[in-house]
């Protein structure tokens, strides 16, 4: 059984950790899309961040496919980014995960990541996703991002952004930090041997703050991760460790939970664990975490009657042979 759950048990009486990090599953893709540099300086930026999410995803035995760095010959970047979303499944339980380094823009009506050739909008990204129900991250590290998250957000998906406004349309440094903590295992807060998509968030933006605050500089990007499908965001100063302690708006599920359960990277151990158990045991942890954010509107001994049977549901999910 892993370390979290003994951790969880330790907690009961005072609150819950937040659920661990869960290995990628079979089939989990990574397409990487590096933007239009403008000068060389950001296309040498960007070209390291890709390397890193190349380096990440070969560790993971993640496929993995880069738009944007090779001659586009006939076919734009627009057109092989198109082409490349309708060729991934739409079901499953394998994750996609769609990165974007680059530059944006935002006119006030609609955000734009600066392609070579015709540029991606947020509302046609958007459109190309709307028949998938497999897990995905949406990650746009580019300038005036913050418009993606609302027109993209939804039941499984993460989507993080670089900016809380399409109006912070300043070089975005997050990027460059996400990319190296993404297989960095010192971005692992929770130390159970995995860095989440979540954990490199914060610690990325960890990195970003201390940039800013060292060269004495107003920032000019603030980071968003949003989970829970509200299109809200959340802002990385809202967490305690891995766990967002503010919400949004009343009753709005707080972002985080299924951003620990996205990882590239991840143990041995977790390897080794079935799909089916891995799925079953997604879910459990889910529900857990929403029983957490729901004690103060139970009675104790609802409150610890749910608890005891989810608990028992996870300790009986380990006792499988394979587990």
């Amino acid at each position: 059984m892993r370390r979290w759950l003994a951790g969880f048990l330790a907690m009961a009486v005072s609150g819950f950790a937040a659920p661990d990090a869960v290995p990628s599953a079979d089939g989990t893709m990574v397409l990487v899309v590096v933007g239009a540099a403008g000068e060389a300086e950001y296309g040498e930026a960007f070209g390291k961040a890709a390397d890193h999410w190349e380096k990440a995803a070969e560790q993971a035995g993640a496929k993995h496919l880069a738009i944007g760095r090779a001659d586009p010959g006939k076919a734009s970047d627009l057109d092989q980014l198109r082409q490349a979303i309708d060729a991934e499944p739409k079901e499953g339980a394998g994750q996609l995960w769609i990165v974007f380094i680059g530059h944006g823009t935002f006119d006030g009506k609609e955000a734009k990541f600066n392609l070579r050739g015709p540029d991606l909008t947020a509302s046609d990204l958007a459109l190309w996703l709307q028949p998938f129900h497999r897990p995905l991250a949406i990650i746009d590290t580019s300038s005036s991002s913050a418009p993606f998250l609302s027109k993209l957000t939804g039941p499984r998906r993460v989507v993080i952004t670089a900016t809380r406004s399409g109006f912070e349309q300043n070089y975005a440094r997050f990027g460059q930090y996400l990319a190296e903590a993404i297989g960095d295992p010192q971005a692992d807060l929770d130390k159970d041997g995995e860095t989440s998509l979540l954990e490199a968030f914060l610690s990325a933006s960890a990195r970003l703050a201390e940039f800013y605050k060292t060269e004495g500089r107003l920032a000019t990007e603030h980071p968003l991760i949003d989970d829970n499908g509200d299109g809200l965001g959340t802002p990385p100063d809202w967490f305690h460790g891995v766990r967002a302690y503010k919400k949004a708006k009343d009753g709005a599920t707080p972002d985080g939970p299924l951003a620990q359960q996205f990882v590239l990277v991840h143990s041995a151990a977790e390897r080794k664990l079935p799909p089916a158990v891995r799925e079953r045991r997604d879910e459990l942890e889910l529900a857990l975490a929403k029983l957490r954010d729901a004690k103060a509107t139970l009675t104790e001994d609802e409150y610890y009657r749910r608890l005891e049977l989810l608990l028992l549901d996870l300790a009986r999910l380990y006792e499988q042979p394979g587990s």
